[in-house]
């Protein structure tokens, strides 16, 4: 007689990656609802999410850890901008201080999730170490970053097949790669390349970065000396909330004088550039963008490390566009050539919202244009799910707490009512709407077409970390948009 198959394991939350988003998620669902159960699908066989597959030379965050660590674990270590063994370490400690390392699955490529209104469940399929893996779920929240694990924008350059140096991504840095006495090339001027540039002439490289067009960089202190000295007359958490504070604000007033007079502060983060270069240096041409602060992302450089590099004569800057790949290095488009041993690929990421998830609702493919954004974690007409995508003008992790607290109260009013289904509905067709992301960098236009879009009201997706504390953290759950039911929802 053939044997039944064992039906689908059963959990309230399925949690896709365990990367900072997703151990913050499990801390609260483990630190409000202890009753709920839950599971962490992780595809790779370690925690930390980008802070443990990027390994070139110098990772590090580009926002202080007082905002990017969690609200409810200090940072306390002397580094504001830290290095990412010191967060790996951050996280690891989060794990077994909140005891929620047995609920991570190592091993777990999420591939496939299908919602079922009738059923108000989410099946949620899995490549695992032993196979293919089922699991129900009520709620399927999705921590999977904001970028391709797998590779980088990759440009297509003429030439490369005739390049005979080696071509390196920093999505997948060799761990053995010496990098001393050779000539080296950083293709792009983002926060990556303002980290690989520095650390890179540490080494004994002497490296030339080739930037298209120019970025803003604003230079920090490695350490917060405010925050230190707090740590010494309060206690940690004490010292860790204020300093949280201190830095939100000072964070929303650079952004605030950014989009309020950005001829002002156009002239004022050049010249604190200007400073700390060489006399004479060319900064109308290396160090000016043509657009304005916070169009795109603006480089935060712990203690100006690219400048001393640049003014060391360890590294170049060179503003020009690629012709082709030549067999010593690289042509461009002036004529010019640029000798290299090695090529970093510095080149930006490929944005993504659910990783390489295929979703279905009810039979149908979810296409994430077609939707609105509701209140930075929620897409409209689509039950029970939630998704986590940070800040582009602050530290990601601010957003992760309010939308996992927020998931906490949505599910504690689902259970005093016995409702079994959650989606935010837009009755207003004629609502006008915008791309989800308000940047023109060009990571964020080449996936405009991927991402949702907003509109206005809890539509809209927040820039300002006020803004979300007021939407997830003091307005209703029960707000008139988000629609309950036992089983089916009305959409609209």
């Amino acid at each position: 007689m053939a044997s039944v198959p064992a039906p689908p394991e059963r959990v309230d939350v399925v949690i896709v990656g365990a990367g900072i988003s997703g151990i913050g998620a499990a801390v609260h669902l483990r630190t409000r609802l202890p009753h709920k159960r839950f599971v962490i699908l992780e595809g790779r066989d370690a925690i930390g999410g980008t802070w443990d597959l990027f390994r070139y030379p110098g990772i590090r965050s580009d926002s202080d850890l007082h905002t990017y660590g969690y609200g409810f674990k200090p940072w306390t270590d002397d580094d504001a901008l830290a290095a990412g063994d010191k967060i790996l370490r951050y996280l690891d400690e989060t794990v077994d201080d909140h005891d929620v390392r047995d609920t991570i699955r190592f091993g777990h490529r999420v591939r496939r999730a299908e919602w079922s209104t009738e059923a108000a469940t989410w099946t949620v399929e899995a490549d695992g170490p032993d196979g293919p893996v089922v699991l129900e779920s009520s709620w399927l929240l999705a921590t999977t970053g904001y970028y391709r694990y797998d590779h980088g924008y990759e440009p297509d350059v003429p030439g490369r097949a005739d390049y005979r140096g080696t071509v390196v991504y920093p999505q997948h840095w060799p761990a053995d790669l010496d990098v001393a006495g050779r000539s080296i090339v950083v293709i792009g001027s983002g926060a990556t390349a303002a980290t690989l540039v520095p650390a890179l002439a540490e080494r004994g490289a002497h490296v030339t970065m080739l930037q298209r067009s120019p970025t803003y960089y604003v230079s920090m202190p490695r350490q917060d000396r405010l925050a230190n000295l707090a740590r010494r007359w309060l206690s940690a958490e004490r010292a860790y909330a204020w300093t949280r504070r201190k830095n939100v604000r000072s964070q929303a007033t650079l952004y605030a004088l950014c989009q309020a007079r950005p001829a002002l502060m156009k002239r004022l983060l050049v010249r604190g550039v200007a400073k700390q270069l060489p006399e004479g240096y060319d900064v109308a041409r290396h160090f000016t963008p043509e657009y304005g602060p916070w169009d795109q992302r603006v480089c935060f450089t712990p203690g100006g490390d690219i400048f001393r590099a640049i003014s060391s004569g360890a590294a170049t800057v060179v503003t020009d566009t690629i012709d082709t790949f030549t067999p010593e290095g690289i042509r461009l488009a002036s004529g010019d050539e640029l000798r290299a041993d090695l090529v970093v690929m510095a080149t930006g990421l490929e944005l993504q919202v659910l990783g390489d998830i295929a979703v279905e609702v009810d039979g149908e493919p979810l296409v994430l244009h077609d939707h609105l954004v509701y209140k930075s974690g929620m897409l409209s007409d689509v039950p029970n799910l939630l998704f986590v995508f940070g800040y582009v003008n602050a530290s990601w992790t601010l957003r992760v707490d309010l939308i996992c607290e927020w998931l906490c109260r949505c599910l504690a009013v689902m259970d005093r009512n016995g409702f079994a289904v959650a989606a935010p509905v837009n009755d207003d067709p004629a609502m006008p709407t915008a791309p989800m992301l308000d940047l023109t960098a060009g990571y964020v236009q080449r996936a405009e077409d991927r991402l949702p879009r907003q509109g206005t009201g809890p539509w809209r997706s927040a820039i300002r970390y006020r803004d979300d504390v007021r939407r997830l953290r003091d307005d209703p759950v029960d707000d008139g948009v988000m629609r309950f039911a036992k089983r089916r929802v009305a959409t609209g």
